[in-house]
């Protein structure tokens, strides 16, 4: 449960089902950061010329984004079976919200997202404690991949470190939103309707 290298059990949505929620201010809007980090433009990044360059390099025959090799991390559920992705996904959506936090049908109700035990038995994953989730793409199997890129606190050099690599893409959950998001929701639609006089 929640571990990005353990069997699917649930099924994909598409960002378009994740944004209904987290598009929204009073969220945090994490869609509007994801929108500014690396993450979005993972599969337009396919489209550049160094990556035709690198493909060719490396034998791949082929424009680059469509490549399986390449689409495997450029792109949300590339390689899983269709029968686990309720909505069509798109690739010009990159590596959306499920490719970190797990398909989402199961755990998408905000019902289910208000209460964290119940949303990561529903199959949310926590990137910061499943393995695998980050290093399914950012390892050594990467034609990118930089075994220096990051320096850790013992003054090491390592490929990896996703406390580091997180602070670039962070998108919490306002804290004191956390947890309450369905009072304010509704709070915020009253005080809306009062405006508009109804």
């Amino acid at each position: 449960m929640g571990d990005a290298l353990a069997e699917l059990e649930h099924d994909y949505v598409g960002i378009a089902r994740c944004k209904s929620c987290h598009g929204k201010a009073l969220m945090g809007d994490q869609v509007a950061v994801w929108k500014q980090g690396p993450h979005h433009d993972a599969f337009t990044t396919l489209k550049s010329e160094e990556s035709q360059a690198i493909a060719l390099r490396d034998g791949i025959k082929g424009p680059a984004q469509e490549a399986p090799e390449c689409l495997a991390c450029h792109v949300t559920a590339f390689h899983v079976n269709p029968d686990r992705i309720s909505r069509p996904l798109k690739a010009s959506d990159g590596v959306q919200c499920e490719s970190c936090h797990g398909p989402g049908r199961s755990y998408r109700k905000k019902s289910i997202m208000a209460d964290t035990k119940k949303a990561r038995a529903n199959g949310l994953w926590d990137p910061s404690a499943a393995s695998g989730i980050c290093e399914r793409c950012h390892n050594s199997l990467s034609p990118t991949y930089d075994p220096a890129r990051f320096t850790l606190k013992d003054g090491t050099q390592a490929g990896f470190d996703y406390d580091q690599a997180a602070s670039y893409i962070t998108h919490p959950i306002p804290p004191d939103v956390k947890g309450r998001y369905i009072e304010l929701d509704k709070a915020r639609k009253k005080r809306e309707k009062q405006a508009r006089g109804q």
